[in-house]
């Protein structure tokens, strides 16, 4: 192992590209100054992009979990109603947020490893008409699953007038997200994700229908007032100081996007998704989630006859390799593969050849190589698995 070697294939931190570092490295400039304002500039239309909305994308110095109470705190008051969609830790982390501020949260909950089913939430929805807010994760990282957020907003739609808000952090930039088409009303991300970056930003959108909402809310809120955020960046500004070395870093993280083509992005993923699902298949390892429901940024892996932490500490000290384990009441029980942002196929056959050799070691026994195999002849079928 080398000393400065460090290998992330988590679900984020992601790797950064060596052109988005050099980008981060350039001298400070003065954040009220026209320079910022031409960066801001730049960034704009490519966050619009990738988020699938014609509204601005508003852009926090935070964490993603800040986005998130800024999604609670500027749509809903004290004693309103809301629904929480609970498939996995980040779903229940919303609740927590809306119990926080003293709303009410409805839950309805999932078996971990499972996609929420649209039948289970219109249930809800008829059965409490007074749902102000239905909040929902699109890739639950702490699962795996990749919720079909598109059915789920139809299906709010139909049966009430409740906001729809999306926890979009460990996936958008990696999967396809048509915020206005899709009846979006919030949607959330983070920048040390698929968008490639460190952390320390978090990206918000909303929908007329939304701001509508949040313009007449009147819970209190300061730093985390989108109004006060959205006024500034249609002036290519922020209302208080930005982390301008990353903003650097994201200018460059789109065009890299840019340059790629969405769907080339998108498409990376998915073949991605596709190699990691066939090589653990090839290996006799269980998967936490089915093919339907699995996200094409994160993999989440549950095997029987070997112990996840051993084999995660086997790849942190040979390898210097870091995958996920579990949270909650998965802890110990899976470990978790992250392939999204600034990775390629060929950086996932890497890491899939020292897991098999880290799988031996902790005493399942494998042809060494399948799993390398599975996941080659997925790409060279196009990312068509068998």
């Amino acid at each position: 192992m080398l000393a400065d070697q460090q290998i992330l294939r988590l679900p984020g931190p992601s790797p950064i590209p060596p052109s988005v570092s050099r980008a981060m490295a350039q001298p400070m400039i003065g954040h009220r100054g026209q320079s910022t304002a031409d960066l801001l500039g730049d960034i704009r239309p490519g966050l619009k992009k990738v988020f699938g909305t014609s509204q601005e994308v508003l852009i926090l110095t935070a964490s993603g979990t800040a986005a998130l109470e800024a999604a609670v705190v500027n749509t809903v008051s004290p004693g309103e109603e809301v629904l929480v969609v609970v498939t996995g830790a980040f779903g229940e982390r919303f609740a927590d947020i809306c119990k926080a501020y003293g709303i009410h949260p409805h839950i309805v909950e999932t078996e971990w490893g499972k996609a929420a089913a649209a039948e289970d939430i219109t249930e809800m929805l008829q059965a409490y008409p007074a749902i102000k807010a239905v909040f929902m994760t699109y890739c639950e990282t702490s699962t795996g699953v990749l919720n079909p957020v598109k059915e789920l907003a139809e299906a709010i739609r139909k049966n009430s007038e409740a906001l729809v808000i999306v926890d979009g952090v460990s996936c958008i930039g990696g999967v396809e997200t048509k915020m206005d088409d899709w009846g979006l009303d919030i949607v959330v991300s983070g920048s040390q994700k698929a968008f490639m970056l460190p952390a320390g930003l978090a990206f918000i959108a909303a929908s007329e229908r939304a701001w509508h909402i949040i313009e007449t809310n009147r819970q209190p809120r300061f730093y985390l007032d989108l109004k006060k955020h959205r006024n500034n960046l249609l002036k290519d500004a922020t209302p208080y100081t930005p982390a301008l070395s990353i903003l650097f870093g994201l200018k460059q993280a789109l065009m890299l996007m840019e340059e790629e083509g969405l769907e080339g992005v998108y498409a990376r993923h998915q073949v991605m998704m596709k190699m990691a699902r066939s090589a653990f298949k090839a290996l006799g390892v269980p998967l936490l989630t089915s093919d339907e429901d699995a996200s094409p940024t994160v993999t989440a892996i549950r095997p029987e006859d070997f112990d996840a932490e051993e084999l995660r500490k086997i790849l942190k000290e040979e390898f210097a390799m870091e995958v996920a384990g579990g949270q909650q009441q998965l802890s110990k029980k899976i470990f978790r593969i992250g392939h999204m942002g600034y990775c390629s196929p060929a950086d996932l056959l890497q890491a899939i050849a020292a897991i098999e050799i880290g799988i031996v070691k902790a005493g399942k026994k494998i042809e060494l190589g399948s799993g390398v195999c599975a996941a080659q002849q997925v790409y060279l079928n196009g990312g068509m698995s068998r």
